[in-house]
């Protein structure tokens, strides 16, 4: 929100947006550079514009420190998954997981099965993170092995983490947009089936339709052999191994803190590498700091198995950092709120509201950097213009977390586009044309507020409370 003495006019609050956009253009496309200098000169450019229209350095200072503090606790379990990533490949819980992946699940259904067993995982847990980082990149090794374009599996990854995240009460996205529209968690879970079971069902049709073009293909039978056989050569693989991700599922399910319940799970990993891979604390430490190093002579392996450690999420820390300050400034100076009044001012129908709030979240999601942001200010920004169209809040709730939750993976330097390509080592340029639940689910949004299809009016609403 606006605060101080300042005034942010919708004017400078577009060029630092065109500034934002020729940097990250310039810099990405024509230098070859990552995302984190042009937002750090686009923050710095913003603060100067801030500053130009009245706000004082204190009132930015504290609006990027504000930001950060939301985003603290996703950077501290960034850094705990990749302690978790390293010392579980160490222990072997990776390898296995890849190891009875490739002996069960066959290519021809491999992208749908992915999908759902994400979903499943993501359901249970409420945290597209945490599926990521344990199923997730056991499965993209398994997709490897049975040459499968890690774009893809990404992709129905990504679908399937996002699809648990956006429908389970457990998730912290599920919590916070209805707390924006206020609407009870349940009514808002019900109301969002309209959109994602359709979006979900589709896309499990696509990916079982891929699947087909895989299933008459000869398997590398030689090269698959080639991995199990190392993989069984240089860990001892068996079915205990699979029990750190379940308790860590469990812990999950069972609400647990997810700091906590996390590094429960680097703890039990450390324990199961000294018990079955003989690993020394030396060995541990290193492989929880610094990552896991393969080096067993196979590249497909070798490849599959060189990951994790603390060390290998800094550039992301970095980045999210970088990130959620110009999301500070743009917020603390009115900037974010400027331009979302302006889109407002467009939408006239229930079809152009709902379309003005997909611009917002995305917009959000692209200048600040953070999915939480991409629901809290529409959330704030479009809750009395939904009530004036009489419409039920629990619609807003519902396109808070189609356009806000959904699209923030996509983005390579949002928290969520920044924590998917760390886990699983893909830019989220690679897995977008893929990642089909995240696609469609806005469009199917979209068309329901044009057509008025689950549309519910705030009357109807009322009768029923």
């Amino acid at each position: 929100m606006q605060q101080g003495m300042g005034n942010m006019s919708f004017s400078r609050a577009l060029a630092v947006i065109i500034f934002l956009i020729v940097s990250l253009v310039g810099g990405l496309m024509y230098l070859g550079a990552s995302p984190h200098i042009p937002i750090l000169l686009t923050t710095a450019f913003a603060a100067v514009v801030a500053i130009r229209s009245g706000f004082s350095w204190s009132e930015i200072e504290k609006g990027i420190m504000t930001t950060i503090g939301m985003g603290m606790q996703s950077i501290l379990i960034l850094m705990i998954i990749g302690c978790i990533i390293g010392v579980w490949v160490l222990a072997g819980i990776v390898p296995a997981m890849i190891y009875y992946g490739l002996k069960i699940i066959s290519p021809g259904i491999f992208l749908v099965a992915t999908c759902i067993i994400c979903a499943i995982v993501s359901l249970a847990t409420g945290s597209s993170w945490t599926t990521a980082a344990t199923v997730g990149i056991a499965l993209m090794g398994v997709g490897s092995g049975l040459g499968i374009p890690s774009s893809m599996v990404a992709g129905a990854i990504i679908s399937g983490a996002y699809f648990g995240d956006k429908m389970s009460p457990l998730s912290d996205t599920t919590n916070l947009a209805p707390a924006m529209a206020g609407v009870k968690l349940f009514d808002h879970v019900r109301h969002m089936i309209w959109t994602t079971g359709p979006s979900m069902l589709i896309a499990c049709v696509i990916y079982a339709i891929m699947g087909m073009s895989f299933a008459g293909k000869e398997l590398d039978v030689a090269g698959i052999n080639a991995i199990l056989d190392t993989l069984a050569k240089n860990f001892t693989i068996n079915v205990w191994l699979l029990i750190p991700p379940l308790l860590v599922i469990g812990m999950v399910v069972m609400r647990t803190p997810a700091l906590p319940g996390l590094f429960g799970g680097v703890v039990l990993g450390g324990l199961f590498a000294a018990i079955f891979q003989n690993a020394g604390m030396a060995a541990i430490i290193k492989a929880a700091h610094s990552g896991f190093v393969s080096e067993t002579g196979i590249e497909a392996v070798d490849k599959l198995l060189t990951r994790g450690g603390l060390e290998s999420m800094m550039g992301t820390i970095s980045l999210i950092m970088i990130a959620l300050s110009l999301g500070g400034v743009m917020e603390s100076s009115g900037m974010l709120h400027s331009i979302a009044l302006r889109i407002l001012t467009y939408a006239r129908s229930t079809g152009s509201m709902v379309v003005a709030t997909f611009f917002t979240c995305v917009f959000c999601n692209l200048a600040a950097g953070d999915q939480y942001l991409s629901i809290v200010i529409p959330g704030r920004i479009y809750k009395d213009a939904f009530a004036e169209k009489g419409l039920a809040p629990k619609n807003l709730s519902r396109c808070l977390e189609d356009f806000g939750t959904l699209t923030s993976p996509l983005v390579p330097w949002n928290t969520c586009g920044a924590f998917m390509a760390t886990a699983l080592g893909i830019h989220p340029f690679a897995y977008l044309p893929y990642a089909f639940l995240n696609l469609i689910n806005p469009v199917i949004s979209i068309v329901y507020g044009y057509t008025g299809i689950t549309m519910e009016p705030a009357v109807h609403e009322d009768a029923r409370d």
